[in-house]
């Protein structure tokens, strides 16, 4: 047995083991024990390559048969016209562990006949219920002038597929950096999962460099070969790279990188490059020179970690590669980025947060874990105990239970709810902790108001994952129209203002969620319904339609305001 493979069937049986009864609840079916191993390695896969918590992972699943080969997708948030839809196929060899057996070829015709397909809004396609909903957002983005990039990752605990018969019926489709197809095999899924183990090295500075100890910080300041960069690259690869910042690593394959490239590549630019890029940005636990020398150091780095700059380096190895040397004779040394490096304490706290947060709020998908140490959100955790719920305002391994309220689904729900923005916080995710942060998390958000958002929400999107027999189409795009609904409905029975929902009413206000939830939820269709017919003067409306609409937030005008309740 190849070791590797060893590590990732340790990892699929455990969670297999662990999952199976979410697993199978979330997609309404039963599962033998190789099937649930099967769904585990996809879940894994998720996991791993995007930087997902259990849940999220689950919710990326797709499976169900009529699915083009399509076992996951997700689908990131616009950004300057275009956004990125990440699929993934896994073929998990059960009997093979030895590593060596091929992703199969059909495999690779069937994610080539999805792309050609499921992006053309223009193609018919018969897809399980799961996967349709969300290829027909995606095609409603498309219709709106949007442009989608595509990553397909191929992941099996083997080998790749075979070259060149495999790789032509890619190539033949000429799909260019619009759709990249890369295989992730065990190898992989194994060096990112041990990205958790220290990156001990040596970075070879050129020229001057600065240090200096500012407050509890060390800092290194000099320019580096890009071919150094290219080096630590190849050697420790995503074990450099921040979680969240692994999560969308080559989703954003687009001008930036594509003239970074450019750059390197133009003998007369390359020079130039210095000038042209931010930087790359590193943390360690220590580092040590030898300060004697003026110019030129070898730096000794413990705990080495990209923070900010890693889309500039996972480009650089890109470029800078063997097989690219053979074909592009440069040697790249006329080239060099500026690197920071900062020694940071392990218990230097929230300091090291707001470093990280500045230097990567450009970046607002990297914010959610660095806004944990926020005062307000140790304020939530705290009234959210006395109430008997826990708040996870960090990122942790496992499914949530019941009383546990993640910080993500905490934004998503209130913002939905309460701040009546239920449009910006299903398609506008990115945003949650960096511009609509201050309007969901004001100083007189009470935990009360939280939980409640978050009950009414999860009825919601239950029903939009398992709709009820005969539930209209809506209900597969309307969960965060219907909770902000829901929520009217709740403060009208409690005759309060949302200011009065606090812990004194929160008993009386969850009992109302637990009893009346689903009433709830059928009178917000009913009135969603009853806007859409307004809306569209009674014309049958399409899945793409719907996606749009809901996205848009074009409802509002039929939508009854919530009333001044007296406290």
């Amino acid at each position: 047995m190849n070791i590797n493979v060893g590590i990732i069937d340790q990892q699929v049986r455990g969670l297999a083991q662990r999952l199976k009864a979410q697993v199978e609840d979330e997609l309404d079916r039963r599962f033998d024990d190789t099937m649930t191993r099967s769904v585990a390695f996809v879940v894994l896969c998720a996991k791993v390559m995007l930087g997902l918590t259990d849940d999220e992972a689950i919710e990326t699943l797709t499976e169900g048969g009529n699915d083009f080969g399509v076992d996951a997708i997700a689908v990131a948030d616009l950004s300057d016209g275009e956004f990125m839809v990440t699929l993934l196929q896994a073929k998990y060899h059960h009997e093979n562990l030895d590593g060596t057996k091929c992703f199969p070829q059909s495999g690779v015709e069937k994610a080539v006949q999805a792309v050609r397909a499921l992006f053309n809004p223009a193609a018919p396609v018969d897809l399980n219920p799961r996967l349709q909903a969300r290829i027909e957002e995606v095609r409603s983005l498309i219709l709106d002038g949007n442009i989608p990039r595509v990553r397909f990752l191929l992941c099996s605990n083997g080998a790749a597929w075979k070259v060149p018969e495999s790789q032509a019926i890619i190539d033949r489709e000429h799909f260019g950096d619009r759709a990249t197809f890369e295989h992730v095999s065990h190898d992989v899924l194994v060096q990112i999962l041990g990205a958790t183990q220290p990156v001990k090295e040596s970075i070879r500075f050129t020229g001057k460099s600065l240090t200096e100890d500012i407050q509890f910080v060390r800092v290194f300041i000099g320019k580096v070969a890009v071919s150094e960069i290219a080096r630590i690259m190849a050697a420790h690869g995503d074990c450099l790279l921040d979680r969240n910042i692994r999560r969308y690593l080559g989703l954003h394959g687009n001008r930036v990188n594509e003239a970074i490239q450019r750059t390197l590549m133009d003998e007369q630019e390359r020079p130039n490059f210095f000038f042209y890029n931010n930087g790359v940005t590193l943390i360690c636990d220590r580092f040590d020179f030898n300060a004697l020398q003026s110019e030129n150091h070898i730096v000794r780095v413990e705990g080495l970690q990209i923070i900010n700059g890693g889309q500039t380096s996972k480009t650089i190895q890109m470029t800078v590669t063997p097989v690219q040397r053979e074909f592009f004779p440069p040697t790249f040394e006329d080239a060099h980025v500026l690197v920071r490096l900062y020694q940071v304490p392990k218990d230097a706290g929230p300091s090291v947060q707001m470093i990280t947060y500045a230097i990567n709020s450009q970046n607002p998908v990297d914010l959610k874990d660095l806004r944990s140490g926020d005062e307000l959100q140790k304020k939530l955790e705290l009234s959210m105990e006395n109430l008997g719920f826990k708040y996870r305002r960090q990122r942790s391994e496992g499914p949530l239970s019941a009383k546990d309220v993640s910080v993500g689904t905490a934004a998503e729900a209130v913002l939905s709810v309460w701040r009546r923005r239920p449009q910006r916080a299903k398609f506008r995710q990115g945003d949650l902790f960096d511009k609509s942060y201050d309007q969901i998390f004001t100083g007189d958000l009470t935990a009360a108001q939280v939980v409640i958002a978050v009950m009414l929400f999860r009825i919601a999107e239950n029903k939009r994952k398992r709709p009820p027999a005969n539930a209209p189409a809506l209900v597969r795009y309307a969960s965060n129209f219907a909770a902000m609904l829901m929520g009217q409905f709740v403060l009208a029975d409690l005759n309060v203002t949302l200011g009065g929902l606090d812990h004194r009413k929160f008993d009386e206000a969850r009992e109302l969620v637990e009893l009346n939830g689903d009433v709830y939820f059928c009178r917000a269709v009913e009135i969603l319904q009853d806007a859409l017919r307004r809306l569209y003067g009674g014309q049958q409306v399409s899945l793409q339609r719907l996606a749009a609409t809901f996205r848009r937030g074009d409802l509002f005008t039929y939508l009854p305001q919530p009333s001044a309740q007296a406290p």
